[in-house]
């Protein structure tokens, strides 16, 4: 695998990662790339995700915590400079196959540790019982984006301050509760976080590519979508009806329903589901001009659409949209 170096050490905003995967998936040439990074207090969220009912936007302002919008699934993280994130761009575009390949790797990188690692759940990697690494995904036309954190320490205030309400008390036992489920990788290991990342480094690349300036200019360039209010804040339609359910092993989901006369207008989809084609174009689209019944929609609906939302089924999609 190949590591993407940048020519200079300078801490850049996390949207320039975001939009660095981005330029190298769509400009260099088919490969496996792997590179990891480092941000000032911020946190990403989903791209299904509504900005105000994942992130404390008080606190964040208040703490100097900036936020920020992916292109992939899932929920809302934390991150700072004693964590590191990592990115791994590849020329399989079968997403499935290959968050499962990158999950893989990571969890082999620490058991080399001698850290009793392994995959759980939809996106997670676990010290025994405790979450130490999170991860999302998105593909592009022949390319393939799988991102992830893993926490070898953080502020905890933060972390828990920038996705709860502030209230002190709350606060308190939130830290606690979080605590108790996620593990740091200081915990663990007597490497240093630098240390750990040059076993990272040694273990997943064997070669390395030095992007240009040029190169970086055209990252900044893209960039500016990342940092648009349009991209981070979205746009939130009228809506009519609104329906929410937790699916196992799926995830939380807010359909934001548009009627008139009982007929479909609009569907907005929300959540921390992993997405593993088009939502819009693949799935919302089609529900366009059927009345809101369960008849109608098992009519329309293909007998599969867990190639759309990971781990999804059409009777639990029909189900959330009707009751």
């Amino acid at each position: 695998m190949i590591y993407v170096s940048l020519p200079d050490n300078e801490v850049r905003r996390l949207s320039f990662y975001l939009a660095l995967e981005e330029y190298v998936a769509r400009q260099l040439a088919p490969a496996d790339y792997f590179f990891m990074w480092q941000v000032e207090p911020s946190v990403i969220f989903g791209r299904n995700q509504l900005i105000e009912n994942e992130v404390n936007l008080d606190f964040c302002r208040s703490h100097h915590i900036q936020m920020y919008r992916r292109k992939s699934g899932g929920g809302c993280v934390y991150a700072d400079m004693n964590n590191v994130m990592f990115s791994y761009i590849t020329a399989d575009d079968q997403v499935g196959f290959t968050f499962n390949r990158y999950m893989s790797m990571v969890v082999l990188m620490l058991q080399r540790l001698g850290i009793d690692a392994s995959g759980s759940g939809r996106n997670d990697v676990m010290i025994g019982d405790k979450k130490v690494s999170g991860t999302a995904f998105y593909k592009i036309p022949g390319r393939s984006i799988v991102h992830g954190t893993m926490l070898y320490d953080t502020d905890m205030i933060n972390m828990v301050g920038a996705i709860t309400p502030s209230n002190a008390k709350l606060l308190s036992k939130g830290i606690a509760s979080v605590r108790q489920r996620i593990a740091l990788l200081k915990d663990y290991t007597l490497l240093t976080l630098e240390e750990f990342k040059d076993h990272v480094r040694k273990c997943l690349c064997d070669e390395e590519v030095m992007l240009t300036a040029a190169d970086v200019s055209s990252v900044e360039e893209l960039e500016k979508w990342y940092l648009s209010d349009e991209f981070i804040f979205g746009k939130n339609p009228q809506y009519t009806l609104v329906k929410q359910r937790r699916i196992e092993h799926v995830g939380d989901f807010e359909a934001r329903i548009t009627l008139k006369n009982g007929i479909i207008q609009r569907v907005n989809l929300m959540g921390d589901f992993l997405l593993v084609g088009d939502l819009d174009k693949g799935l919302l689209d089609m529900l366009r001009g059927l009345p809101l019944t369960q008849e109608a929609l098992r009519r329309r609906l293909p007998d599969r659409i867990d190639d759309i939302v990971m781990n999804l089924m059409t009777e639990d999609f029909v189900r959330l949209l009707t009751e």
